[in-house]
């Protein structure tokens, strides 16, 4: 799982509930949404306990870190130039000079220089022998979570950040991100001996409310024997129920963006002048999904004197930018991918099927009708897709789930939770569910819709093969026309191999769908939504060479879809298929460009979902 998982049945999502109640573990209980009043925890301790103040911090070793680059220096001179060391330096110098415009030092030298020696390999990276730095307490949670031994980031940076240091990130998906930030955090805010009066000292910004509800529930868990207090701000919960609670003291705060912003501005009783620690979780997907005025905003406001933690699972020009403006001057780099064959994790086994466009549905509906009895998820481009696929696929009895950005925040959170306790089932979702999530023991992630580069392909798959000793699948569907995405999946370190499917075992329900799509008012209106958002996102595509809305053929991906004529589609396309698909009127044999009064009269919209004889072969 995310905190680097290591037991059969790992711990994952948020958990919600007094603190004094152990935490459930996905398959043990079912959770709904969290209860308003029970997001934080109130402090346990005497208000006579000494108060440290908050501001009161030891600046980090700056002797040790100048020894440590001299030894470094002195290692470099002495590698000579010949055989692998010489390849290995090669390696080292280039990803160095690409980051010395951020003056980054670089964790665990010496493996640079020295093939042979592996990061941790005569270290002890068991979670106990961080007995001394890291409290009791902490140690404690850890243990209950049923963790014994540190991932490779968490060991990388726990013991920098537990001295201070400033840090920049960067590991695949599914290494252990969260607790590697997330105990150092805690650790701050107990050696501080932070009060509900002290206010807020570390806060931890996600880019999805899911994923800040993961985070607030794997701090559950380290809080366990902590009487800190601690809560969870986000969209789409209770403002002012939020207010009150930062006006009673939060010693550490997980939010979204938005949110916080919006507190920071508008909320005066929410003190942050004593704030110590600033973790920007997943920062590239944070910048992705539009927060970066309000990341600038944030960081503008926050006290300077802080320590910062950014963990990205890739390093784009805009990451180094936020790195610029929120990073100490040398902050340290922690990579514990940069030398690694592939992108992804090695328990992960990923192939492609190559699938006529008209052939596409046929194929996910065979896929997951075999597979129903494992836990799935499947990716769409859209909402409306997603939206259609769900309604189909449980009207002809194959019971999916479904999450998308249109839905309402409580129905998002429900489903997320009732997928993560089960133990088999299939999720249907767009990419809001493909950053940071950690849902256990996912089977198969298959990729029906193409994502957009391979950094969202590498964050997807990232939903399986979780943890140590993590294992799952992966499948991506392409058109033979889009077999060129996979010179760019190869470039960016992602081993593919083809998947054989018998084409004669693929059930053949094409006229059945067909039936049912025409004689159900409301699944037909979904599959035309669908149909719609399916080309515009696929316009959308930033890869054009390969993702060319001009070569679809219309009258072929319509039939995944249930129509034998091509809905109407209005989209600003300058190729002459554009030009034709704008032309075309009418679609699915109704006359979309008919007046609303023809559409009221027609009988299929009379026809109930009851009365339906169901169609489909099972």
């Amino acid at each position: 799982g995310r905190g680097g998982r290591a037991v059969p049945e790992p711990l994952s999502a948020a958990s919600y509930g007094s603190s004094s109640s152990p935490s459930p573990c996905p398959g043990r209980a079912s959770l709904g949404p969290p209860e308003e009043d029970e997001e934080v925890k109130e402090a346990a301790a005497p208000e006579a306990e000494a108060e440290t103040e908050a501001g009161e911090r030891a600046a980090p070793g700056l002797e040790a870190a100048g020894a440590k680059r001299r030894k470094k220096k002195k290692r470099k001179a002495a590698a000579g130039p010949e055989g692998g060391t010489f390849v290995m330096c090669v390696c080292a110098v280039c990803v160095n000079f690409l980051l010395g415009s951020l003056g980054m030092d670089r964790v665990e030298d010496s493996e640079c220089f020295s093939p042979s020696l592996s990061s941790g390999a005569f270290e002890d990276n068991s979670f106990t022998s961080l007995a001394g730095l890291v409290s009791e307490n902490t140690l404690k949670g850890i243990s209950d979570m049923g963790f014994t031994h540190m991932t490779e980031i968490q060991h990388k940076s726990i013991k920098p950040l537990l001295e201070g240091r400033d840090i920049l990130a960067a590991a695949k998906t599914g290494s252990g991100k969260t607790l590697a930030f997330l105990i150092p955090a805690v650790e701050l805010i107990y050696k501080l001996k932070f009060m509900p009066r002290n206010g807020t000292g570390v806060i931890i910004l996600s880019p999805t409310r899911e994923l800040a509800m993961q985070t607030y529930g794997v701090l559950k868990e380290v809080m366990n024997h902590h009487v800190h207090t601690y809560g969870l701000i986000m969209g789409g919960s209770n403002r002012s129920a939020e207010a009150q609670k930062l006006g009673n003291g939060i010693n550490i705060i997980v939010a979204t963006p938005g949110r916080l912003l919006d507190h920071m501005q508008n909320t005066p009783g929410f003190m942050y002048k004593n704030l110590q620690c600033l973790v920007i979780d997943e920062a590239d997907r944070i910048l992705e999904v539009g927060f970066e005025e309000e990341m600038k905003q944030i960081i503008k406001l926050l006290p300077k004197r802080r320590q910062t933690m950014l963990f990205s699972a890739t390093q784009t020009r805009k990451v180094e930018d936020l790195a610029r403006i929120s990073l100490k001057k040398e902050p340290l780099y922690v990579g514990v991918d940069d030398n690694k064959e592939t992108a992804t994790v090695d328990g992960l086994e990923q192939g492609y099927v190559v699938c006529p466009s008209e052939k596409r549905f046929l194929l996910l509906f065979t896929f997951l009708k075999k597979n129903r009895k494992k836990k799935l998820m499947v990716f769409f481009s859209s909402c409306m897709s997603v939206k259609y696929h769900y309604e189909l696929l449980n009207y002809i009895d194959l019971p999916v789930l479904a999450i998308h950005g249109k839905q309402k925040q409580t129905k998002r959170t429900t489903t997320f939770f009732q997928f993560c306790n089960a133990e088999s089932g299939i999720l249907l979702c767009t990419d809001v569910a493909a950053r940071g999530l950690d849902i256990p023991e996912v089977d198969w992630i298959v990729q029906y819709d193409p994502p957009d580069d391979p950094k969202e392909y590498i964050h997807r798959v990232g939903r399986t093969a979780r943890g140590i000793n993590g294992r799952g699948h992966a499948l991506l569907i392409l058109r033979p026309e889009e077999l060129g995405f996979l010179r760019y999946l190869k470039q960016a370190r992602v081993p593919l191999s083809e998947f054989e499917f018998s084409w004669s075992k693929i059930s053949d329900i094409q006229s059945q769908l067909e039936k049912l799509i025409e004689k159900n008012y409301f699944l037909h209106k979904s599959a035309q939504e669908a149909y719609k958002a399916y080309i515009r996102a696929y316009d959308s595509h930033s890869l054009k060479q390969i993702y060319n809305v001009g070569n679809l053929d219309l009258n072929k991906v319509s039939l995944s879809f249930g129509f034998k004529v091509p809905p109407y589609v209005d989209l600003n396309v300058n190729s002459n298929q554009g030009r034709r698909l704008q032309k075309r009127g009418g679609g699915g044999g109704f006359g979309y460009q008919k007046p609303k009064s023809v559409h009221k009269a027609k009988i299929f919209k009379h026809i109930s979902k009851k009365s339906d004889n169901r169609q489909f072969s099972r």
